[in-house]
């Protein structure tokens, strides 16, 4: 891969809350090439959306961020406010779960895409309304210019989160991050969703960071994987590679909970025991309590293993890896 759009390096967010301190990102790479989409996946509350917010500059004040992200080069953890508001919705952009709760009920939504445009760039109104229904007309909204000037409840779910992804892509975005934007549409709109940010990507040559705790999202568009467990990245893997065979005890339990069609009633499977409580002493490894193949090292940080198919950070893999002849190497 070239250099990266986004390079994200030993990030760590940590909250402090009622005398206890709450590690919810801990030790983060990452890295995203243009034209790539990147999935994130994970449970609920694993710190995905939390990341993402990190990379964006959108984390309360509360919260302590160290370790390094940089955007083109360009490192932009610890930027003042008024520098990141110039980068946000221009070099970086991002694509929240609701779309009801993306847009201004009180402002048109052709407005509100020539206004994102107009925010970052010396345009008059005019130009802009044309570039805004030249968008709208691209992610798929019928009769874009007479609708220029509809309010966002006259437009369903999934239209609405069209004119979301339309103001994302408004000033050509090196980065755009989609936080979940699946998650309140059917599942034909969710296709539809789904096929839109692949086209754009190819087309604008955007790096994508897509979250989603839906492993068939991922599935169907992402080319590289990342898999996340109570704030630590536990696997990396081309996207063919994680679910033709999942290395990290995690991502294996992930993926048999997944329903499959014509599956038995009562016939997934669970993965016991609890998520680690993130404000209280954690192990090195911290799915070690819930894992069936433990070792007495998973009290360390585990070391990541690479095959040519797929990184984990898991002592397990390791063992696995330096009693066989095959090609791994172990980092950190």
């Amino acid at each position: 891969m070239t250099a990266p759009v986004l390079a994200v390096e030993d990030l760590q967010v940590t909250f402090a809350t009622g005398g206890a301190t709450v590690s919810a990102v801990d030790r983060i790479d990452l890295a995203i090439g243009r034209g790539e989409i990147v999935g994130l996946v994970g449970e609920s509350g694993c710190g995905k959306s939390t990341l993402a917010n990190a990379i964006m500059g959108l984390l309360p004040g509360s919260a302590r961020i160290s370790g390094s992200v940089e955007l083109d080069g360009r490192p932009i953890l610890g930027e003042s406010e008024d520098q990141l508001r110039t980068l946000r919705g221009d070099r970086m952009a991002m694509i929240f779960q609701d779309p009801s709760t993306s847009l201004d009920p009180t402002c048109s939504v052709g407005l509100q895409v020539s206004e994102t445009i107009r925010a970052h760039r010396p345009t008059g109104k005019g130009e802009a309304k044309q570039r805004a229904i030249d968008l709208m007309r691209e992610v798929g909204i019928p009769d874009a210019a007479a609708r220029y000037d509809d309010a966002p409840h006259r437009f369903s779910g999934g239209m609405r989160q069209r004119i979301v992804i339309a103001a994302a892509l408004a000033n050509d975005p090196a980065l755009l991050i989609a936080d979940e934007p699946t998650t309140a549409l059917d599942v034909t709109i969710q296709r539809q969703i789904l096929d839109l940010i692949t086209r754009l990507t190819t087309d604008h040559d955007t790096a994508v960071l897509l979250i989603s705790h839906d492993l068939g999202v991922i599935a169907q568009v992402a080319d590289r994987v990342g898999v996340m467990y109570a704030g630590q990245l536990v696997e990396r893997a081309d996207v063919h590679g994680l679910f033709a065979g999942p290395a990290h005890p995690y991502t294996r339990a992930l993926l048999a909970a997944m329903p499959t069609a014509g599956a038995e009633p009562g016939g997934l499977a669970v993965i016991p025991g609890q998520v680690p409580d993130l404000s209280g002493p954690l192990p090195g490894c911290r799915f070690l309590d819930r894992c069936p193949v433990s070792h007495p090292e998973c009290v360390e940080r585990p070391p990541w293993v690479s095959t040519a198919a797929t990184s984990a950070a898991c002592w397990d893999v390791a063992a696995q890896l330096a009693g066989s002849d095959a090609d791994a190497r172990v980092t950190r």
